[in-house]
């Protein structure tokens, strides 16, 4: 309010919120370290990496200071975790690293990671599906060697050795149920 020209306020406005060189310098020098320190996590995307790495460079470029794409290419690929160690040889083998885009090779790994997650579910519904199976086929078995409400073996009750409360051959092919001895129906 004290300035009465519009040169002095723009100057003061200036000063204010853009700071002045040394000011822009020692910001622009924390972004970078920032940036060199970033490393993907196991859990984290790459779409969630590419975005925290682009927003450092954003504010970098903002500052006045020119971080080229290169650059953050070869970030990329050195600060990657494990899982994409193929993806980073086959680009190395086939392409310049010094003239591959930033969009090529995100779209490289984005692709991967794709893949991988495609494959995973996969494997995920097939160890499942091979459980169930897996107990199924169990539950036979489990029960066998137990003992019913009678007090008799089942093993004996199936081999025609235990009581029996139903006298016709259509439950034979059922053990004895552990709740009420009958053959009808499967114990579980």
């Amino acid at each position: 309010m004290a300035l009465e020209s519009a040169k002095a306020i723009w100057d003061f406005l200036k000063e204010e919120y853009q700071g002045d060189e040394r000011i822009k310098g020692m910001k622009v020098m924390n972004l970078i370290r920032e940036f060199e320190m970033q490393r993907m996590k196991e859990s984290e995307t790459v779409k969630e990496y590419s975005d925290r790495l682009l927003s450092i460079v954003n504010k970098v470029r903002m500052l006045g200071k020119n971080l080229p794409d290169s650059r953050v290419v070869e970030k990329i690929l050195v600060t990657l975790t494990e899982k994409f160690e193929p993806t980073i040889a086959s680009l190395e083998n086939t392409k310049d690293l010094s003239q591959i885009t930033l969009a090529e090779v995100l779209n490289a790994l984005q692709a991967q990671e794709q893949r991988r997650l495609m494959r995973e579910e996969g494997t995920v519904e097939g160890a499942l599906q091979a459980k169930l199976q897996s107990n199924a086929g169990s539950r036979y078995k489990k029960g066998k060697g137990k003992k019913n409400h009678a007090g008799n073996n089942q093993v004996a009750a199936n081999n025609g050795g235990g009581n029996n409360n139903s006298s016709s051959n259509k439950g034979d092919k059922f053990p004895s149920c552990q709740h009420c001895v009958r053959k009808n129906h499967p114990h579980f």
